[in-house]
């Protein structure tokens, strides 16, 4: 399918052109669109994250499916800055690009928060997890922590990225990047946030095990054991 590219401003210097057109696979997303565009281009990259995709002038998210003769539009941050950056993705998770996102001049300090997943939970060992999110709903959670995170702290950039589907142990399943001009704030605001993650937002975990596996959460640990001790 064919898919029209719309620059702006300082990206369409640093493409050299204000518009060009791409072929893509049928299924092809937003973010899809952008890994052909910036064709390791680490800059190009780096530019694209601060971008919000437009799809026949309506912003998408970039998990977007593009249609034929869709034009796409890479609007970089207006005069009032760069927005933060709030994303569920099913996409590995790339944490230089999460802390990139929110360096600047006057930050002194920039903590980064990675959660991975570990091999070993409850005692039992643990082959895989699997994280379920209703998207959009989770998308304006992490936005609304990100208004606490600026109400209560001195912080200068957000940004949290979180991961759906399966992943083997080791990979990254949540990125959150603060960045301060002290930090004391930067760490303060970091904790708040992957705490908050797992009180509001609407995203689940299924630990996978040798010979079994359960839904993380009260309910679904009580309908665990119970199940267990009927077995026993």
């Amino acid at each position: 399918m064919l898919i029209r590219i719309r620059y702006f401003a300082s990206v369409r210097e640093l493409m050299g052109t204000g518009a060009t057109s791409i072929e893509l696979p049928d299924g092809s997303t937003v973010a899809d669109a952008f890994a052909v565009l910036a064709n390791g281009n680490d800059r190009a990259r780096t530019a694209f994250a601060h971008c919000l995709p437009m799809v026949n002038q309506d912003y998408v998210s970039t998990d977007h499916l593009l249609a034929d003769g869709d034009e796409l539009a890479l609007i970089p941050p207006v005069s009032g800055g760069s927005p933060p950056l709030y994303r569920i993705t099913e996409d590995p998770i790339d944490t230089a690009e999460v802390e990139r996102f929110v360096a600047e001049p006057g930050a002194g300090a920039v903590v980064t928060f990675v959660g991975t997943v570990r091999n070993v939970a409850r005692g039992r060992s643990v082959i895989r997890l699997d994280y379920e999110a209703y998207a959009p709903a989770a998308e304006k959670m992490l936005e609304r922590i990100g208004d606490e995170m600026f109400e209560f702290w001195e912080v200068s950039q957000i940004a949290i990225v979180h991961r759906t589907g399966s992943l083997a142990v080791g990979e990254a399943s949540v990125a959150i990047a603060v960045s301060s001009p002290h930090r004391a704030a930067a760490f303060d605001a970091c904790r708040h946030a992957i705490e908050r993650i797992k009180e509001i937002v609407p995203i689940w975990k299924k630990e996978w095990y040798e010979g079994g596996s359960v839904w993380i959460g009260s309910e679904a640990d009580y309908q665990h054991e119970a199940a267990a001790e009927s077995t026993a």
